[in-house]
């Protein structure tokens, strides 16, 4: 299925203009697991069946190289799935994967998780993603061995870091703990080591001052959670106040553009759902492509593909023709009510919709390199004109 759709995202030819034009893809889970999501994994060096085979993956990123497309997969390197093999082996107190994963007989706080051996075992996500113990040297070589696989056996590009600010525990601190940032500024020179030019990006949901601690030495870019909201709330409230002094903000605590501009992503409320007119979706879009660092668009967020949670209702098929187009067969969850009037082939033969808009931005973006990894300064604009929001890009 990726790699029949690959021409929409890149079709190879800069000369045409019906594609998106996007030079990376970043996969969710492609990893064996017994969930939908993906984020409990039961096997690092497999693929879903669900998604194909392993032969299907190899097919796809050859058919990415063709059009230059880099690939990202989700690594999910926190916690593991309640049924892996690692952790399925631990819990017998006298097995040596038992200290892969993190126990106590009188746990205190919250997370801890009762097993069948009597003990409690401590998962922030929930009893079915036990976390890993990564003060064992174990756990890091076996991971490392992973991302080692990834990058030259499955020839990634990359990885999209999973919760990397909860790595490490320490007491009642469960996030940006200082054995966390010691982990990953080991994790980073080792992937560099197996390729210089691996490329990371972390989630670490949190404020801009936190979220800048993990550049330049632990991933390569981490996702802007902050200027999202602000872009948000700027271009449905017409005013360019917060997205103004979020976007100053990064320009200042970031080093020059390793950070992630997005607008939403799988865990939140789509876009088009939280903004009351179309024009609005067309100025945040704008917003978040016009400015530096690496973009990251989630599938549908160009034609303005609606829902709202539970999770299952933001991670819908993508809308390809008023009759569905993701299967002949029946899709895995229903495609939102607007199928008909909201979809990627009528979008392509209106020259005025949110998809050509998406598509003329990236075409800006591939086209001048000021846009991409130019300096961005503040111009001043009225104060009595707040809909107007001023930068220059050189």
């Amino acid at each position: 299925g990726l790699t029949s759709r690959l021409d929409y995202l890149n079709d190879g030819d800069p000369a045409t203009t019906d594609d998106l034009g996007v030079s990376g893809i970043w996969l969710m889970p492609v990893m064996p697991s017994p969930s939908y999501h993906g984020y409990d994994v039961t096997d690092y060096r497999g693929i879903n069946p669900q998604y194909g085979s392993t032969e299907d993956f190899a097919a796809f990123i050859d058919a990415a190289r063709e059009r230059d497309i880099k690939v990202i997969v989700d690594l999910v390197m926190n916690h593991t799935s309640s049924e892996h093999p690692w952790f399925v082996e631990a819990q017998d107190p006298n097995s040596p994967k038992h200290d892969w994963y993190l126990w106590s007989a009188n746990p205190t706080g919250p997370h801890w998780h009762q097993a069948d051996n009597g003990l409690q075992y401590y998962g922030f996500f929930g009893p079915h993603m036990p976390d890993l113990n990564y003060a064992n040297p174990e756990v890091t070589e076996a991971m490392f061995d992973i991302v080692r696989f990834w990058l030259e056996e499955m020839r990634v590009d990359g990885f999209r870091l999973d919760a990397i600010k909860h790595l490490f525990e320490d007491g009642k601190m469960v996030e940006h703990a200082p054995a966390t940032f010691e982990w990953l500024r080991e994790f980073y020179t080792f992937y560099k080591s197996v390729n210089p030019e691996a490329f990371t990006v972390g989630e670490a949901w949190g404020k801009t001052s936190l979220a800048a601690r993990y550049v330049p030495d632990m991933v390569d870019t981490v996702f802007e959670f902050t200027m999202a909201e602000a872009m948000i709330q700027s271009a449905l409230s017409e005013d360019r106040e917060l997205v103004e002094r979020s976007q100053s903000r990064v320009d200042e605590v970031f080093p020059a553009g390793q950070f992630a501009p997005f607008l939403a992503n799988h865990d939140q409320n789509r876009t088009r759902s939280r903004l009351l007119k179309e024009e609005q979706a067309f100025s945040a879009a704008s917003l978040q492509l016009l400015y530096p660092g690496v973009p990251f668009i989630y599938y549908g967020e160009e034609i303005g593909m609606q829902g709202t949670k539970p999770d299952e209702n933001i991670r819908r098929p993508m809308q390809w023709t008023p009759d569905g187009g993701f299967t002949t067969g029946e899709p895995w969850n229903a495609p939102y009510e607007d199928l008909a009037e909201r979809n990627v082939a009528l979008q392509t033969t209106d020259a005025d919709s949110l998809l050509q808009h998406y598509r003329a931005l990236i075409r800006l973006r591939n086209t001048y390199p000021a846009l991409r990894t130019g300096d961005w300064r503040l111009v001043n604009a009225a104060e009595d004109t707040p809909s107007v929001y001023s930068f220059m890009r050189a």
